[in-house]
C-alpha cells in the first residue's frame, strides 16, 4: 500500500507538477519527507507521518509567503531532488551530516533557480522530483526485482537507477510541456514563424 501511495504522489508531481502550485507543494513536501525518513530506516507508519507532516508544513509555508511561492516550491522540490541524489550516491549507511548538506544545497539552488526562472525551473524540479518518487514507489511495490530503484546498492545499480530516474524525469518534463504550454508561456511553431 505504501509503495502505491508513493508511486501515485510521484506520478502527480512528475507529470502534473507545474500545473498547480498547491499540488506541487503538497506532493514535493510529501516526497521529501518520505525519502528522508525512509533513508534513515523508520517504520512505514512513521515514514508516512513524517511525509504527511512535511507536505502540510511545506503547503502552509508556501501559502503564508505566497510572494516567494516559486522559491518555496523550488526549495521543497529541490529537497526532494537532493534526497534522491543522496539516495543514489550515498544512500543508507552514510552520515546524517552528508545527507543534510546535499539536500540543503540542492534545495537552495533549486529554490533560487525557481525564484529567478519561475515555471521553467519548477518544471524541471517537479519532473525530476516526481520521477524519483515514482522509482521509490516501484521499489517499495516490487522489492525483489525493482528494490534497487529505491535503494541502489552496488555501482551498476546506482548507474542504472540514475539513468532510469533521468529518463523518467525527461518524460515528465515533456509531458508537462505538452499539458501546460500556456502556463509555461510556450509558443507554438506557427506563432514563432510569424
Amino acid at each position: 500500500m505504501s509503495g502505491l501511495v508513493v508511486l501515485l504522489v510521484g506520478a502527480v508531481l512528475c507529470f502534473l507538477g507545474v500545473g498547480s502550485v498547491h499540488w506541487a507543494v503538497l506532493a514535493s513536501g510529501f516526497g521529501a519527507g518520505w525519502v528522508l525518513a525512509d533513508l534513515f530506516g523508520t517504520s512505514v507508519a512513521v515514514t508516512f507521518l513524517v511525509a504527511a507532516a512535511t507536505a502540510v508544513i511545506a503547503w502552509v509555508l508556501a501559502t503564508l509567503v505566497f510572494k516567494v511561492a516559486s522559491f518555496v516550491v523550488g526549495l521543497v522540490a529541490g529537497a526532494l531532488v537532493g534526497a534522491r541524489v543522496f539516495a543514489a550516491v550515498g544512500g543508507r549507511g552514510s552520515t546524517l551530516l552528508l545527507a543534510i548538506v546535499v539536500v540543503v544545497a540542492v534545495a537552495l539552488v533549486t529554490g533560487l533557480l525557481a525564484d529567478r526562472y519561475r515555471e521553467r525551473a519548477l518544471l524541471w524540479a517537479t519532473a525530476l522530483g516526481g520521477a524519483g518518487l515514482v522509482l521509490s514507489g516501484l521499489g517499495l511495490l516490487w522489492p525483489g526485482g525493482l528494490g534497487f530503484l529505491r535503494d541502489p546498492g552496488s555501482g551498476w545499480q546506482q548507474v542504472l537507477s540514475s539513468l532510469i530516474w533521468v529518463a523518467l524525469g525527461v518524460f515528465g518534463w515533456i509531458t508537462q510541456r505538452r499539458l501546460f504550454p500556456e502556463k509555461l508561456r510556450l509558443r507554438s511553431r506557427e506563432e514563432r514563424r510569424t
